[in-house]
């Protein structure tokens, strides 16, 4: 999970409900300064939303670059069905390729964050024209690693039996380490992170941990994707194995990107750095996409 130190929205940022062939969505769509260069549709984690990029969005709005944050089906502000199948991995997928088809300026480069990596692997394997790029941003083609793993087994156990609430407050100590409940927390990023919580639903939250826990080895089937792949993270990424993510990035031929002095969620704490590398990935990638046209 990301958490955002602010919760204002950056200059030229808009929120409001994107309506699609799978629904509406919660998004949050921050316009650049002058002449658009490209739209990146950005995916946030397991336990997370659309504010997870809000320090991202200005940075990129500067780098010449259209963002719109979502929140996923059951997340946050996005409404969502209760039943155990409408969080497959294959319905994730097709709302994110929806999202792509009204946003309006035709292929988006497309960024999954952890949980939301996942996601983007899947929507760039289900339909490639409608995406630029795939950037995964601390999350990787491999498994999370175990003490996640076991997290997240926990976390699934606890929403089975206990309440909701309950489940909220133990996170939170686990999230402080062991030190007083939100102590370290501004009241409003308080007020927002379990507001959050409780908005996101049972099922979502279920059925992303269970996909977390299942899903195999992607990087073949990353290999075959006729795109551009970044895989970007913290120096000090924790949930997957930097040893891991350095491989996949060398045996795909990835771009590669380490964020030094980051952790899980380089959006939050690196976010002008951040921008500036995915802004060259993405030069790139449309240049390449560029020569590789027909003429």
């Amino acid at each position: 999970m990301s958490k955002p130190r602010s919760l204002a929205l950056p200059p030229r940022t808009r929120a409001y409900r994107l309506s699609t062939t799978r629904g509406d969505f919660a998004v949050l769509d921050a316009a650049p300064e002058g002449e658009t260069r490209g739209t990146v549709l950005l995916l946030p984690g397991y336990t997370g939303s659309k504010e997870d990029f809000l320090a991202l969005l200005g940075p990129l709005g500067e780098q010449g670059y259209r963002a719109v944050a979502v929140d996923g089906r059951g997340q946050h502000e996005t409404p969502g069905p209760r039943g155990r199948r409408a969080y497959s991995r294959r319905a994730l997928a097709l709302d994110v390729v929806a999202q792509a088809a009204v946003l309006g300026d035709g292929p988006v480069h497309l960024l999954g964050h952890s949980f939301g990596g996942l996601v983007a692997r899947a929507a760039a394997e289900l339909a490639p024209p409608a995406f630029r790029s795939l950037t995964l941003l601390s999350s990787g083609p491999g498994r999370v690693a175990r003490p996640q793993r076991v997290r997240v087994l926990a976390l699934r156990g606890a929403l089975a039996v206990l309440p909701k609430e309950r489940v909220w407050l133990a996170t939170r100590w686990l999230d402080s380490r062991g030190e007083e409940p939100g102590a370290a927390d501004p009241p409003e990023i308080v007020r927002f992170l379990r507001r959050r919580w409780m908005r996101t639903r049972i099922a979502q939250l279920a059925g992303a941990g269970r996909l977390l826990l299942r899903d195999p080895d992607g990087t073949a089937r990353l290999a075959a994707l006729p795109l551009p792949v970044h895989i970007a993270y913290g120096a000090e990424e924790m949930v997957w194995p930097v040893h891991g993510l350095a491989a996949a990035a060398a045996s795909l031929g990835a771009h590669h990107t380490v964020v030094a002095g980051a952790g899980h969620s380089p959006n939050v704490s690196h976010p002008e750095e951040l921008a500036a590398r995915l802004a060259a990935f993405w030069t790139h990638a449309d240049e390449t996409r560029t020569q590789a046209l027909p003429r």
